[in-house]
């Protein structure tokens, strides 16, 4: 299993994006069963304080990745170069989408109480969101998603893995609806 396991980490290294079970049985030649012990036995690896990276599952697919203690330190150098901190405002509209998905323009102003125009343009222009339909009722408003960017961003493998809201943040978006 050692050189199978190899195998497998010279592919997620040299793909660099997540990378799903079949594409890694497939590029390989191993069946899934053995690629999923792979993974299993990076993990393990990967887990010891000596190692700096990690193996993590985003989006769907397995990616090797800087551990998140280490990504303060890293980001600046290795870290998206038009990448920007958000404001208190882009992350609280960002938040509205990701828990309220699919989402209007409207349904978020009513949620923060104020116009979200800049920054729904802001995390548009980021991937972090996008346009995934409109909402069937008069004006057929534009209903906005996270994007698989946001997920890559955030580190979760998907809308799932976000934090519980308790009952006070559940009631206030629920509000608007």
């Amino acid at each position: 299993m050692e050189k199978e396991t190899a195998l497998i980490e010279a592919i997620l290294y040299l793909e660099g994006e997540p990378i799903d079970e079949n594409n890694l049985s497939k590029i390989s030649g191993l069946s899934i069963d053995v690629v999923k012990l792979c993974l299993e036995k990076l993990h393990e690896l990967y887990a010891d304080s000596s190692s700096g990276i990690e193996i993590v599952q985003l989006m769907g697919g397995w990616v090797i990745m800087p551990k998140k203690e280490f990504w303060d330190v890293l980001k600046n150098r290795y870290g998206k170069k038009n990448e920007t901190r958000l404001s208190r405002a882009a992350m609280e509209t960002l938040s509205i989408i990701a828990y309220s998905q699919p989402v209007t323009r409207g349904e978020i102003e009513a949620i923060r109480g104020v116009s979200a125009d800049t920054m729904i343009r802001l995390l548009v222009e980021k991937q972090l969101i996008k346009e995934v339909g409109k909402k069937d009722v008069p004006g057929k408003p534009v209903q906005y998603g996270t994007t698989k960017e946001f997920l890559k961003v955030f580190r979760l493998n998907s809308i799932a893995d976000l934090p519980k809201l308790d009952e006070t943040e559940k009631e206030r978006f629920e509000l608007a609806r």
